[in-house]
């Protein structure tokens, strides 16, 4: 792909997760998981204040993502899920492999909805795998509106409960390549959920579907850094736009990473660092790494002095 290509695409928005010490392993483990998955990078950070860092690159089932082992700072929840979707018009034996997909990820996990027959769906469950992550298996309508098969899901809960359609509109404001997908809202009835939020909606930032929820439900989490959302930008301009538009913790201003008016946890990085760490000596990606740790806010020409030693 031509770097002309890819900016008229856009840059994937890759959910990151955050391990103790289970990076690798875990997604090796996806990988055996889900169909079409494979590591695609894996690199070693020296002298992070976790003390050495793993930093894996993976894709499932098309859609990458990329963890850290960082220490036990931050812990996986269900506020941000996975969908997958099982389509029996992609999938022969849709059902089929769902049901292998769910018996491999019940290994040490959790069911947070059975898997059962719902009206949204004929083949559905949900359930927090032996890492934390959580999964929302699906057997979709083929009839339906297409959608990638892994979709990341945002849960908005306690004092976010109510917000999931500002996020929506928020964010697809924010991204310059977007478009709303369904939305769907609760009825009478349907306590304690409150009529006219949101039961199901889905949007498109940056070629990469999303959907979001409301729920009134009592539940002991909320966003966190655990699962963030790295944002990939080609310039400095485009790092200073993002950075402007999502932050709104100052507090939560470090190494790339911020937090905007919901808790959600975004990462705003150069897609040159992705080169510098994936194909830099040992001694340039110290440096990198030394470089990127005194920052709030990357500033690329610096990570790229640090890189080249001058």
């Amino acid at each position: 792909m031509t770097d002309a290509q890819r900016s008229s695409l856009g840059n994937p928005i890759i959910p990151h997760l955050w391990f103790d010490k289970e990076a690798k392993e875990a997604a090796e483990f996806y990988c055996s998981v889900f169909p079409e998955s494979r590591m695609t990078s894996s690199t070693v950070l020296r002298d992070t204040p976790s003390g050495d860092a793993d930093l894996v690159s993976f894709t499932v089932w098309g859609q990458p993502f990329m963890a850290i082992s960082a220490g036990p700072y931050f812990t996986i929840n269900p506020s941000i899920s996975f969908i997958v979707n099982f389509d029996p018009s992609r999938e022969k034996h849709a059902r089929d492999l769902l049901n292998e997909t769910w018996s491999k990820l019940s290994d040490g996990g959790t069911a947070l909805m059975p898997l059962d027959k719902y009206p949204f769906s004929k083949w559905y469950g949900w359930i927090q795998d032996k890492y934390g992550v959580s999964w929302q298996l699906m057997l979709t309508n083929p009839d339906g509106v297409p959608r990638p098969t892994i979709v990341p899901s945002l849960m908005f809960v306690g004092d976010n409960c109510g917000k999931a359609e500002e996020a929506r509109e928020l964010y697809l404001s924010i991204f310059r390549n977007a478009k709303p997908g369904s939305l769907f809202r609760y009825g009478p009835g349907q306590e304690p959920d409150r009529e006219g939020t949101v039961m199901f909606t889905d949007f498109m930032l940056e070629n990469t579907w999303f959907a979001a929820m409301d729920s009134a439900h009592r539940h002991a989490f909320q966003f966190n850094e655990a699962v963030s959302l790295l944002v990939v930008c080609e310039t400095q301009e485009e790092i200073d736009y993002y950075w402007e538009k999502l932050s709104a913790d100052p507090k939560a201003e470090q190494c790339g990473w911020l937090k905007d008016k919901f808790g959600v946890s975004w990462q705003i990085s150069p897609a040159a660092m992705d080169e510098m760490m994936a194909k830099g000596t040992p001694e340039q990606i110290e440096r990198v790494t030394k470089a990127f740790l005194k920052m709030k806010k990357f500033n690329l020409a610096e990570l790229q002095k640090a890189y080249q030693g001058s």
